[in-house]
């Protein structure tokens, strides 16, 4: 019986094992706080080591296992040993595995077992006095099985002391039970130590009642330690097994293998854990429908799988199963408890749509577009409103032209077939259509296989006649005209055709837009007439071709509209010429230019090009000039026996490939040069035999000495009318500013004229007055009180106001032609000193001062006169500053320059 025990422990043991791997792999783990215990270093079988408070680990946990089988752990974390075990080397660890299968969780306490150090017992206040070493009383095993009938009350033990021999002593209790809930349960005889219990008690309310025995003399003294008596209440099989769920709801797709683990029922038992009245066992005792049998149960899990892949959703969609668990690991007299599980067979797409009819027939008016003409409609027993019913519809064959488009109805699930552009009666009477249908999830049969076959139908669409409108068909029709035709003749033009008969007969023409007026159209025929000269090199052709928009109506008005392209032909009517006539070779770096010539033809009548000089100019006819080919379209011209420079007029005939040719003369300029970029500011004299020109600066030289000599002139006029005069005039502000700056600035100076008194005359250009002087300063002007300056004799009685060169508006006659009196305002030097020098003195301190009052370094520096200003202009602290200054001096470089130029220049 025992050797039976054993092995039926161990099979337990292992499906217990096999049911924790189940749940460690599915369940998620964590550690919990260690616990230590402190134990004697050998521990017999079923010693107890001490409690653990589970609760703090995992509160909700139905399934507590060890994982040393050394160790048994009850539901109140007591810890009992299964065999002897020796602490080696005085400590030892195991692991509590708690577990919680509704949540799917499992938590891990570490348990540490330490050899127990020797503890100094507490002693009695009158040891002292005494001096006797009390003893502690041997544990006395107690135990009261749970539900007893009695009678009551009913003796358990007789607790005794030994020194009951030599004192009188009396016996006491402590604990749950007696002075605690639930009150007295147990009472002790005083004289005696006799334990009873006075009713029933039931162990799955308290396994236990930890009691404290006392033994004190008549006068209170202990002549003991107080002793720990614990009454353990026995189990009896009074609590049937009960499922954790009344009903149980699972799913498993159709088609599943068999073996599927369709879900797990539990079940706990109030009883005493890991004895025969909590080992339960699972069985399904009935199934409904019950053909096939489809489902079983693992005993010790409660696991739930497939026993056959032959779960079709289509026949049957749900099972219902009656559950039974049975304590006692399933005999006959244990205690049972029945639940019912429903079991749902999900839905999967092993079956394809499939069409009610495999042919359908409808008809459609031509021309017309977006209308529904056909509804088809499928069979498929999968579950409705879902992806593995819903249909896609594809249409296989006859829709090479994209007339036709197919949708689903998702209400319905039918094909909708429409017409989204119209048809041609003449062109198909009848198109016939192929159409399949799939569902909108993969096909997975029974067998696995997506290759299956797609079921399909026969469309049949009649397209029904219409009266229609003539048709521009192609939109875009071409002719070809050669250039040049000669006006009113007549080509072909625009044909458009009565889609009914295939015939042009009874269409009229009318020309909607021709920008330029060149066509006319016949209205019967529809050909057109030449009414301009079509020239193709002109800017009306585009890319050599003209658009004209014409109308076609048929004699019930009915109109269509089309493109007419009219491609005119090229005709070799223009000879090829040199765009560029102007060249410029410096003598010393170049020796050659290179020509270029155009043709405005079409390339089949233009290049090769033939460049050639007439032999009757003495410049070419003495092989001064000469040309050599540098490819189809240019040449190059170059010079021989050192040519003087100078401009040269070359005449130079070019022909095309037909020999239409025409001549150019080129205009060489033969210079003395780096860059050519330096003698386009150059004029130099013709070189064709008679002409002679003058340069720029000789121009110049003339007009400046003209301007001289008017200035002479004017100064003496002014001068000897001034001094008749006897008004006084007030000095301009800026008077300074007028006579008395005269800077040798390597710029070129201000546009003003020296008079030979030594002060400026200002230009009439720059809007200040013309001022002029006598022999002294001091006998120029006359000082007024008034804010304007006036010579009114200047003008024989006018009046003329002098600004102070400020932007103010100065009328001049003199400069016109006309008379002008200054006034010969006299003053002493003093005078005009007084005046003048604050003023100047003033204008030269502003001068270019930064923010801490400090000039400039060249503000005051004088420059030396080079003998002609740079065109860069002054870069002094004073000069005229701009946001952009113009380069343009540095093409136009001096002689002297020139040898720095050809070192710069890239060769």
């Amino acid at each position: 019986m025992a050797g039976n025990g054993s092995g039926h422990s161990r099979i337990t043991a292992g499906c217990r094992l096999l049911l924790l791997t189940f749940l460690v792999l599915s369940f998620s783990c964590e550690a919990c706080k260690r616990v230590i215990l402190s134990v004697p270093s050998t521990l017999e079988a079923e010693t107890f080591v001490g409690r653990v408070n589970l609760d703090e680990c995992l509160p909700s946990a139905n399934i507590i296992r060890s994982s040393d089988p050394h160790f048994r752990i009850f539901k109140d974390g007591s810890v009992y040993t299964t065999d002897t075990i020796v602490l080696s080397p005085k400590k030892r660890t195991f692991t509590i595995l708690l577990t919680n299968t509704q949540k799917r969780e499992q938590k891990n306490l570490v348990v540490l077992l330490d050899h127990q150090k020797k503890v100094l017992k507490k002693r009695h206040l009158r040891e002292t006095v005494l001096k006797r070493a009390k003893r502690r009383w041997a544990p006395i095993p107690c135990s009261l099985m749970e539900n007893s009938l009695g009678p009551f009350p009913m003796l358990l033990q007789q607790v005794q002391s030994d020194s009951a021999q030599n004192y009188t002593v009396y016996y006491s209790i402590r604990g749950p039970g007696v002075d605690q809930e639930p009150l007295n349960l147990f009472y002790i005889e005083r004289d005696t130590g006799n334990l009873f219990v006075t009713r029933p008690v039931d162990r799955e309310k308290c396994t236990s009642y930890p009691l404290i025995a006392y033994a004190s003399t008549p006068d209170g003294y202990s002549v003991d330690l107080p002793l720990p008596l614990e009454i353990r209440v026995e189990d009896e099989n009074d609590n049937a097994p009960v499922f954790t769920e009344n009903i149980y709801q699972f799913q498993v797709l159709e088609n599943c293998a068999s073996g599927t683990t369709v879900g797990q029922v539990c079940a706990t038992d109030a009883d005493e854990p890991d004895t025969m009245h909590t080992r339960l066992k699972y069985t399904i005792i009935d199934q409904q429908p019950p053909i096939p049998r489809l489902f079983a149960i693992h005993p010790v899990t409660g696991v739930i799988t497939t026993t056959s892949s032959r779960c079709d959703r289509e026949l049957m969609d749900k099972y219902k199963l009656t559950l039974k668990v049975q304590d006692m690991d399933g005999q006959y007299f244990g205690l049972s408890t029945k639940s019912t599980c429903i079991i749902t067979i999900g839905d999967v797409n092993d079956n394809l749509p499939i069409f009610t009819k495999t042919s359908y027939v409808t008809e459609v008016e031509e021309n017309k577009s977006n209308v529904e003409i056909l509804r088809l409609s499928v069979e498929d027993k999968d579950l409705i409103n879902t992806p593995n019913w819903r249909a896609n519809y594809t249409i296989l064959k006859g829709n090479e032209k994209g007339n036709f488009h197919i949708v689903t109805d998702p209400k319905t699930n039918e094909g909708i077939l429409c017409v989204v552009k119209g048809l041609n009666y003449e062109e198909a009477r009848q198109v016939v259509l192929q159409i399949g249908v799939m569902n909108q999830a993969p096909f997975s049969g029974s067998g696995g296989s997506r290759n299956v076959l797609m079921s399909t139908a026969t469309v049949t669409v009649n397209v029904k006649d219409q009266d229609e409108g003539p048709e521009c068909k192609p939109q875009v029709q071409t002719v070809r005209v050669k250039e040049n035709t000669a006006l009113g003749t007549q080509v072909n033009g625009y044909k458009a055709y009565d889609p009914e008969t295939r015939s042009s007969s009874g269409i009229r023409y009318q020309v909607l837009n021709d920008l330029r007026g060149l066509f006319t159209i016949d209205e019967a025929s529809g050909s057109i007439k030449i009414l301009r000269s079509l020239d193709r090199e002109s800017s009306t052709f585009r890319q050599g071709s003209y658009n004209v928009t014409v109308r076609a109506a048929d004699n019930e008005g009915r109109t269509c509209t089309g493109t007419l392209v009219i491609i005119v032909d090229d005709v070799n009517d223009n000879g090829p010429s040199i765009p560029r006539t102007r060249l410029t070779i410096c003598k010393t770096q170049m020796g050659s230019a290179d020509i270029v010539a155009v043709d405005p033809d079409e390339p089949i009548n233009g290049p090769p090009f033939e460049f050639t000089l007439p032999s009757n100019i003495e410049r070419v006819s003495d092989r001064t000039w000469r040309l050599s080919r540098i490819n189809d379209t240019a040449t190059r011209i170059s010079f021989r026996n050192d040519p003087a420079l100078g401009t040269y007029e070359i005449p130079i005939t070019v022909r095309d490939r037909f020999g239409l040719s025409t001549t150019s003369i080129l205009n060489v300029n033969l210079c003395d040069c780096v860059v050519p970029s330096e003698c386009l500011s150059r004029t130099s004299p013709v070189r064709d035999g008679s002409n002679v020109s003058l340069g720029k600066w000789a121009i110049l030289a003339i007009i400046l000495g003209a301007a001289l000599l008017s200035c002479i002139l004017f100064t003496l006029v002014c001068g000897a009318t001034g001094s008749s005069s006897q008004a006084k005039k007030t000095f301009p502000d800026d008077l300074a500013q007028q006579n008395l700056i005269v800077s040798n600035t390597e710029a070129p100076g201000d546009d003003r004229v020296y008079c030979t008194n030594g002060l400026t005359t200002q230009n009439v250009s720059t809007g200040c007055p013309l001022v002029t002087g006598t022999k002294n300063v001091q006998e120029s002007f006359e000082m007024t009180k008034g804010g304007h300056h006036t010579s009114e004799s200047c003008r024989g009685g006018g009046h003329h106001t002098l600004e102070s060169c400020r932007g103010g508006h100065h009328t001049l006659d003199s400069c016109r032609g006309g008379q002008v009196e200054v006034d010969n305002c006299r003053y002493n030097y003093s005078e005009w000193q007084s005046f003048t020098q604050p003023r100047l003195g003033e204008k030269v301190q502003l001068c270019n001062q930064n923010e801490d009052q400090i000039h400039a370094q060249d503000y005051v520096l004088p420059y030396n006169y080079e003998g002609r200003g740079s065109t860069a202009g002054s870069v002094g602290c004073c000069s005229e500053r701009h946001e952009e200054e113009g380069l343009e001096f540095l093409d136009h470089l001096e002689p002297k320059f020139r040898t720095l130029a050809e070192t710069c220049m890239k060769r």
